[in-house]
C-alpha cells in the first residue's frame, strides 16, 4: 500500500513497521466510514505481508481521535450495526474478526475518546503524550462501549479503575492513563510518535517467529486460562529452537553482537 496524504489513512513503511497513520486532523481524527475501512485494510496488509513484524497507529496533527464521525457513520448504521471490515481486512479492534497475529504500537496525543482508547486496549503497548486527555464517554451519550472496552479495559487496568472511567464517562489525563496501566510511558507532545516507532523498531529487531509465539502463547492464556497456555510452552520452545534464528540468537550471545533475524 502505498502512502497517500490525501486519504483518511496515510500508511508509511519504516523498515520492518508498517505506520498507520489517521488523517483528518481538521476533524480531530474522528472516524468516518471511509477511515474505519482504511485501517482495516491496512491491519489486513500488516497481517499478511512477512516483511512487516509490527504496526504503529499514530495519528496526524494535534490530537489522535475524537472518537466516531457520528454525522458520516451513522447514514451507514444497519440494522446489525456497522459493517467496516473490507475484503481482506482486520478488524482493528478485534471484534468483527480474529485480531492481527503481530504487535501493534499506538501513540496517543491531544484527545483520545471512545474508539482510541478501545484502539491502545486492543494493541500490545502505548505512549501518551503529555497532556492528552482520554475519555470512555458512551455512557454520556446514552450507548455503551461497542469496540471492546467492556471486554478489555477492566482485564488492562482493573476492575475499579475501568468502572471509574467507563460508569462515569468522566475525562482523565496522561498521568492517570500511566498510572492504571492503559499507557506504558508518556513523553513530550513533539516526542511522542518518534518514541512509538522507536518501540515498534525495538520489537521488529526481535526474532519474529519467537515474537509471535510470545505474543500468541500471552493471548491463548488471557483466553484459554494459564493451564492450555502452560501446556503450549514446551512444545514451542523446541519448535523455535530449532530455527535458524534461534542459532543465530545463541551466536550472537555468545559473541556479544546484534543478532539479525530473518524470521525462518
Amino acid at each position: 500500500m502505498l502512502e497517500n496524504q490525501t486519504e483518511s489513512i496515510i500508511v508509511r513503511r519504516h523498515g520492518h513497521v508498517l505506520e498507520m497513520r489517521l488523517n483528518r486532523p481538521d476533524k480531530r481524527n474522528a472516524a468516518t466510514l471511509d477511515l474505519l475501512q482504511r485501517l482495516a485494510s491496512a491491519y489486513g496488509e500488516l497481517n499478511r505481508d512477512p516483511a512487516l513484524r509490527v504496526g504503529l497507529v499514530t495519528a496526524e496533527g494535534d490530537h489522535f481521535t475524537g472518537g466516531l464521525d457520528l454525522a458520516d457513520v451513522g447514514k451507514h448504521m444497519g440494522a446489525d450495526g456497522l459493517s467496516y471490515v473490507p475484503e481482506g481486512g482486520l478488524d482493528p479492534w478485534g471484534i468483527h474478526t480474529a485480531p492481527v497475529t503481530k504487535p501493534v504500537v499506538v501513540a496517543a496525543k491531544g484527545t483520545c475518546y471512545t474508539l482510541g482508547i478501545e484502539l491502545i486496549l486492543a494493541a500490545d503497548v502505548a505512549v501518551a503524550a503529555h497532556g492528552t486527555r482520554f475519555a470512555q464517554l458512551e455512557v454520556q451519550r446514552g450507548i455503551l462501549p461497542f469496540g471492546g472496552a467492556t471486554l478489555r479495559f477492566a482485564e488492562r487496568c482493573g476492575w475499579g479503575n475501568a468502572m471509574r472511567w467507563m460508569l462515569t464517562g468522566e475525562t482523565f489525563d496522561d498521568a492517570e492513563a500511566l498510572r492504571i496501566g492503559l499507557v506504558q510511558e508518556t513523553c513530550a507532545p513533539e516526542e511522542v510518535d518518534a518514541r512509538a516507532l522507536a518501540l515498534a523498531q525495538s520489537i521488529a529487531q526481535a526474532a519474529p517467529l519467537a515474537v509471535a509465539a510470545t505474543l500468541a502463547n500471552a493471548r491463548l492464556a488471557r483466553a484459554a486460562g494459564h493451564a492450555e497456555a502452560s501446556a503450549r510452552l514446551q512444545p514451542e520452545l523446541m519448535r523455535l529452537m530449532a530455527s535458524n534464528d534461534a542459532k543465530k540468537g545463541f551466536v550472537a550471545f555468545a559473541t556479544r553482537q546484534q543478532a539479525i533475524f530473518s524470521g525462518d
